[in-house]
């Protein structure tokens, strides 16, 4: 049994991920969010919720106490939000870090399609990205970094791999592979470590992705 912190708990993939480890682990799970009420709690024993915003150090140090784990899963402003995360949980001696992220970190796309990314997200959100990144991956925390490809809501799991420094495949990924991802990893911590994975459904590939 674990203590596992989930940062944006309101999310699509935090809810999939939230609902998976209630039904398949004995896990407790602290939900933090901003706007608390959006959430209610499923399994009182083993649920809190917090209301808090991630750029809020001291209150996250506070949250951080006894958590074994923190799956982190946000919007907006990422790099202080990767500084205040990572202060937090040296503060506290929390080790073990999951962080999603969109995909093309690294240009690590095929040239067309990092193009067209790089072009839809916008440079200056892309470069907000890359420095989180490069706060997580600089820290002395043991992360995973999930690089995603576009989301879609597809009821299916089926997702394939690529290390950093490996070219990306696909160009779209179902968050229920997503968090099929993330359960596995929060249930054996000892996967996947200090890594930054690129996560796509098989046989995705093109120069955008699907539907755009």
């Amino acid at each position: 049994m674990k203590n596992v912190l989930i940062l944006g708990a309101n999310g699509q993939i935090a809810k999939l991920v939230r609902d998976r480890l209630l039904k398949e682990t004995e896990d407790n799970l602290t939900l933090y969010l901003r706007h608390s009420n959006r959430l209610t709690v499923k399994n009182p024993s083993r649920e809190r919720i917090i209301d808090g915003d991630v750029n809020d150090t001291k209150k996250l140090i506070e949250v951080m106490k006894d958590q074994d784990i923190v799956y982190a899963n946000l919007g907006g402003k990422f790099e202080p939000m990767a500084k205040s995360m990572i202060q937090a949980m040296n503060t506290s001696h929390v080790n073990r870090l999951i962080y999603v992220a969109g995909l093309g970190l690294y240009h690590e796309l095929p040239k067309k399609f990092d193009d067209w990314n790089e072009n839809v997200i916008g440079h200056e959100v892309m470069e907000d990205t890359r420095r989180a990144a490069r706060v997580i991956e600089d820290s002395n925390v043991n992360f995973t970094i999930l690089r995603c490809a576009y989301m879609t809501n597809e009821d299916k799991i089926d997702y394939e791999l690529t290390e950093k420094g490996e070219e990306y495949k696909g160009t779209i990924i179902s968050r229920k592979s997503i968090a099929d991802l993330i359960v596995k990893i929060i249930k054996d911590p000892t996967i996947h470590q200090k890594s930054s994975l690129g996560i796509d459904q098989p046989g995705t590939d093109g120069d955008k992705p699907i539907g755009y």
